[in-house]
């Protein structure tokens, strides 16, 4: 289809990593990339500003939840999400399958699409996946990914084949549908997702209908969905081996240190989760020496910061002792505080991933990283 929004810049030799640069709506990001999650349209606890701050160039939105709330009327009279929400810069939306099929009563998924009742009032509502193909344009989304059917670790073969089917139907009406958008001026990037559980046949059958489909990129979904490390090692390794070099590839839902280097290992480009802001909230940092939680004892007299190592604005001016301190009096603060250094914490790691990867040492540097994350706990 002549979309080249994505440019390999560097690779490792002994591995499968790459460096890249994704051309989109509101400007350039730098791959690998590691995508806050805002949800609502925020990323809990920090502000756009905090986040260009930090330097993230592209985050996360969930269209389910902002579909539902505040609702497209409110959206299409902000002018769109980066609008409302004040952010410059690029914007990629889940399709809100996930949310779905986990968080909605009383849904119903058939070929046509899913009928599902809201969790916040309990009102009902049919989407086809062109109609997620035309809330993501109207959200503005500059990357936007086709509805699918979510399926959970431990599911029999044939619920895996079923789910795997309408996903398949779904991805060429949302391809159709995009196309639409586009030609109508709509700039963002469709994303057809892989699934198939954890059978290998269907992986390879997903695989080859995503590529089939020639959407500008390809996510890989269906993984850290309960399954023990090993079995997501092998998957991932085992599907990203299917895609096509030429086009970026995002894993969904990953957020820990050891399953982002593993992925930008298997040549995965694009990766996002709410772990660090969640477990920020609940007083659990990053650091150079695995996580620490602030609340332990042990930190009342310590006045050392986060890490030693860090230069975010937090390690540089705070320390444990105060944001336990934070933590214990349930002060909002906290939250900020450790949600801002985990997620500085993280891209600082993805930039240290690119500069190892342009010198050709990537593999070095993951085992390097890891032994020490691995040594003890944020001691």
């Amino acid at each position: 289809m002549g979309d080249s929004f994505f440019t390999i810049t560097g690779k490792d030799s002994h591995s499968q990593a790459r460096t890249g640069v994704l051309d989109l709506p509101h400007g350039r990001a730098a791959t690998p990339v590691f995508m806050p999650v805002g949800t609502n349209g925020t990323v809990k606890a920090l502000t756009a500003g905090d986040l260009r701050e930090i330097g993230f160039e592209i985050i996360l939105s969930n269209t389910y939840h902002l579909y539902l709330r505040p609702g497209m009327e409110v959206m299409a009279a902000s002018g769109g999400l980066h609008n409302f929400m004040r952010w410059d810069r690029n914007i990629l939306t889940d399709s809100g399958g996930f949310q779905i099929f986990s968080l909605a009563p009383f849904r119903k998924i058939r070929d046509e699409g899913v009928s599902f009742r809201s969790h916040i009032d309990g009102s009902y509502h049919n989407l086809t996946p062109q109609d997620i193909v035309a809330v993501q344009a109207a959200l503005g989304s500059d990357i936007q990914m086709q509805l699918d059917v979510c399926t959970p670790w431990g599911i029999p073969y044939s619920e895996a084949v079923d789910a795997l089917r309408t996903t398949g139907l779904w991805l060429d009406r949302a391809k159709a549908a995009w196309e639409e958008e586009r030609d109508r001026g709509y700039g963002g990037k469709l994303f057809a997702i892989v699934q198939g559980n954890f059978f290998k046949d269907l992986r390879e059958e997903s695989a080859a209908k995503a590529i089939r489909s020639d959407t500008p990129g390809i996510a890989i979904g269906g993984l850290s969905v309960g399954e023990e490390e090993p079995v997501f090692m092998e998957y991932l390794a085992y599907t990203a081996a299917l895609l096509p070099r030429e086009k970026p590839r995002y894993v969904m839902g990953i957020g820990t240190p050891g399953y982002i280097l593993a992925a930008i290992e298997q040549g995965i480009d694009m990766f996002d989760c709410v772990l660090p802001t969640r477990t920020g909230r609940n007083g659990h940092v990053f650091t150079r020496r695995g996580p620490l939680s602030l609340k332990k004892l042990e930190n009342r007299l310590d006045f050392r910061p986060i890490d030693e190592t860090c230069g975010c604005k937090v390690c540089r001016e705070y320390s444990r002792a105060y944001l336990r301190h934070l933590f214990k009096t349930r002060e909002i603060l906290c939250s900020m505080l450790a949600s801002y250094h985990n997620l500085y914490f993280l891209q600082e790691l993805v930039k240290k991933a690119r500069e190892a990867i342009r010198e050709d040492r990537f593999s070095a540097f993951k085992k390097s990283f890891l032994d020490e994350y691995a040594g003890s706990s944020g001691a």
